[in-house]
């Protein structure tokens, strides 16, 4: 709400003048980019953190390494939860994988070289 207030503001005070369904738009299209990036921050900084594990990984003993069983670097974590739009795309067949391969690994887990492992 904040960014688009000052969206908005600045606009207005450039002079820009839409349409209120424009606006709604505008509102939108900024409601989901903040809700995505929110969604890529939370889990890039949670999955390269000293817990290596969002809040639900956590609960469930897992923590997410690199292929080495290191902790991930926050970019290789952001790649890695990017890459989760390929595993969508394919109709979901991406998270399926984890399922049938060796080290249970979903699409964007061998994409990013990571692995999602029991905490010991």
């Amino acid at each position: 709400m904040i960014v688009g207030f000052i969206l908005g503001f600045a606009l207005a005070a450039g002079g820009v003048e839409l349409s209120e369904r424009e606006w709604e738009n505008i509102g939108s299209v900024l409601g989901y980019l903040i809700g995505f990036a929110g969604y890529l921050l939370y889990f890039a900084f949670m999955e390269s953190s000293s817990w290596q594990a969002t809040l639900g990984k956590k609960a469930l003993s897992l923590m997410v390494t690199d292929s080495d069983g290191n902790r991930l670097s926050f970019g290789r974590a952001l790649g890695r939860n990017l890459a989760k739009i390929v595993s969508s795309l394919t109709l979901l067949i991406g998270y399926l994988m984890a399922g049938f391969t060796q080290k249970k690994q979903a699409l964007h887990d061998m994409i990013a070289g990571c692995l999602v492992v029991k905490r010991a």
